[in-house]
This record gives structure tokens, C-alpha cells and sequence, in this order.
């Protein structure tokens, strides 16, 4: 058992993996259990998982720092980011990295969008001849951030996926068109949510394509019969809710939106950047990092350390839960190698 800002944890000694899977706090775990033990006895009404999704939508809001009437929420990223690409001309422009995750471009691919991967360094003047840039705030594979500041200043169009930085990395989004993150990563919810924000004055560009008795105004009176009467805001976007996961987003969201989100910052980039000073490499300043160690991961794998492959390099996630004592599991396995 762990202890970290405030919460315990049963996460095991050299977990690196959180951008694989994240793990929850075990309030969260229990929140969660206890609202399948509802299920099961028949102790709940559907109408009483609203509460947990409207907590979980503004708590995501706050983590992003955009408007809470502008957030949509359903069930994964890609189809998410599909309304968005529904709503957008095929002719439309799009601007990638190299090896972004694919639930991010895929959808404007499908639509047969022509779409152009740079690499990072490259993304700020190749969004100036673009219509669209779509990318991760936080790279998946190696850790990566984007120059938000940068693509901010073209003044082209963007849609950030922040499901590799919500939760640690300190976020001021209301600026960007649109906005998409899940849940089961660093936001230690269970896998099934999801969310969308919209800029206010795109609303009625984006259309709801998944509309739903859900996306209505007042959703339980939408259930049944025309004519269509879709919510003002945001919420028109919304997809019924997977209720466990909403459940245990509400849980875990509010805690890690009212976290210091800089001290959060400072202690995952903290641990990996001295993991890969250890390993006599440069810092990389994010909480996610790619080492190419010759046979790193079975050597990981060994010591106990439970960290992923990606793009071809080792991958490790370190998170709130994580200690000085994971950094010399993965130093004590890897330092001679290095």
C-alpha cells in the first residue's frame, strides 16, 4: 500500500505503466464497487447515475481549463473526435506528428481527409499551411509535449487530445477549438469515458451525429417522440453514459482537479528526468519517457518493473503514485546496460 497526496493506493512497487492503464486510488476502487453491489441487489435507478456524470464533466473541465457548458461526454476518444470529423469538409487539411495515436487520426483518414504527419519539431510552421492540426498534448509513445504556445499563435484551427496529460500536466485550454481525453489513464477512472469540448462559437459547426435521448435538454424528457430537441450546450454531443465509468470518474476527477497541479507536475517529471539522468541521458521534462536500452524490457520485466513497448523503446509512465524507490528498481536493472 502506497500514500500519495492524500489518497492510498494498492499499487505495486515499480508500476510504470500508467499510460497504459492508470491505477486508482483505492477510494476510487471501492466507489466503484460499491456501485456494482447496487446493481447487483437492484438498489439503483438509472436516473441516479446523472449526479456522477455532471460531477465527472465539470471536474474535467477544471482539469483542462475549459468553459463546463462546453463539454461533451461519451465513451472513447475516437468517437469523440469522429463528430468532429463528421462536421468538417472532406477537403479539409490536416496536419499530424509522425506516429500520433491513431483514435486521434484515424477519423478524418476514414473520411478520406487529406492528412500530413511532420515530425514534432516541424508541427508550428507546417499548422500555417493547414487547415486543421490534430494532436496529442502529451505523445503517447516517447512523452512528447506540444508546443501549445506555438500553435496557439498561428491561429489555425486545432483539436488536442489530452488523454496523456490531464491529471498531470497543468492545462489552460479554453483557447483551442476542440478538446478530447479519456478517462483509464492519468485520470485513474475506469475505461468508458470520455469528453469533448467545443469552443462556444463552434457549437453549431460540430454537428451531433450520435444524437441520443441523452443529448436532449432535458434528457428524460427527450425519450420518446419528435420533434428533435437537443441541449443548448455542449451536452447535445453527449452519448448515454457507461455508468460504472462515469461512477468512478466521479470519484477520482474531483480529487486530482483540486491537487496543486504544478507540485503534481513536479513530482512525475521529477522522477523521470532522474531516471534518465541515471541512465546518462538528457531530461525530457514530462512524466512520460522512451529509453532504447539494449533488451530494456525483458531486463525490466525481471526486476519486477511493469512498464509497456512502444514505437520499437521502452516505455515508462510515472505518476503520483510513484517513488524515488521505482526509479532505483529501473536504475538498478538498467544502469550497467546504459
Amino acid at each position: 500500500m502506497r500514500t500519495a497526496f492524500g489518497e492510498t493506493f494498492d499499487v505495486p512497487t515499480g508500476y510504470l505503466n500508467t499510460a497504459g492503464i492508470g491505477v486508482p486510488p483505492t477510494s476510487v476502487a471501492d466507489a466503484v464497487a460499491v456501485g456494482v453491489s447496487m446493481w447487483r441487489t437492484g438498489s439503483v435507478q438509472p436516473h441516479e447515475y446523472d449526479k456522477h456524470v455532471a460531477v465527472a464533466r465539470e471536474a474535467w473541465a477544471r482539469l483542462t481549463g475549459v468553459p463546463t457548458a462546453s463539454v461533451g461526454t461519451g465513451a472513447s476518444v475516437s468517437q469523440m473526435i469522429s463528430l468532429v470529423a463528421a462536421s468538417l469538409p472532406v477537403t479539409t487539411r490536416v496536419v499530424t506528428v509522425r506516429n500520433e495515436f491513431t483514435s486521434a487520426t484515424f477519423p478524418f483518414a476514414a473520411r478520406g481527409m487529406p492528412v500530413t504527419e511532420v515530425e514534432p519539431a516541424d508541427l508550428v510552421r507546417a499548422a500555417r499551411e493547414h487547415d486543421l492540426v490534430v494532436v496529442s498534448v502529451v505523445q503517447s509513445a516517447d512523452g512528447t509535449v506540444a508546443d501549445l504556445a506555438g500553435l496557439r499563435a498561428t491561429g489555425t484551427p486545432v483539436l488536442l487530445d489530452v488523454t496523456q496529460a490531464a491529471g498531470w500536466l497543468p492545462l489552460d485550454l479554453d483557447w483551442a477549438d476542440w478538446v478530447v481525453g479519456g478517462s483509464y489513464k492519468w485520470l485513474l477512472a475506469p475505461r468508458g469515458a470520455a469528453w469533448l469540448a467545443v469552443r462556444p462559437d463552434l457549437l453549431e459547426l460540430t454537428r451531433p451525429v450520435a444524437a441520443n435521448w441523452y443529448a436532449g435538454e432535458d434528457p428524460w424528457d427527450s425519450i420518446y417522440g419528435l420533434p428533435l430537441r437537443l441541449a443548448g450546450n455542449a451536452r447535445r454531443f453527449d452519448l448515454g453514459p457507461v455508468w460504472f465509468s462515469q461512477l468512478g470518474a466521479a470519484a477520482a476527477l474531483p480529487w486530482l482537479a483540486d491537487l496543486d497541479r504544478t507540485r503534481v507536475r513536479d513530482h512525475c517529471v521529477g522522477l523521470a528526468n532522474a531516471t534518465l539522468a541515471g541512465l546518462n541521458l538528457p531530461p525530457a521534462d514530462s512524466a512520460i519517457i522512451s529509453i532504447d536500452v539494449p533488451d530494456a524490457a525483458a531486463r525490466l520485466t525481471r526486476a519486477g518493473v511493469r512498464a509497456s513497448v512502444r514505437a520499437g523503446r521502452t516505455r515508462l509512465a510515472f505518476h503520483l503514485y510513484n517513488t524515488q524507490e521505482d526509479v532505483d528498481l529501473v536504475l538498478g536493472s538498467l544502469g550497467s546496460a546504459a
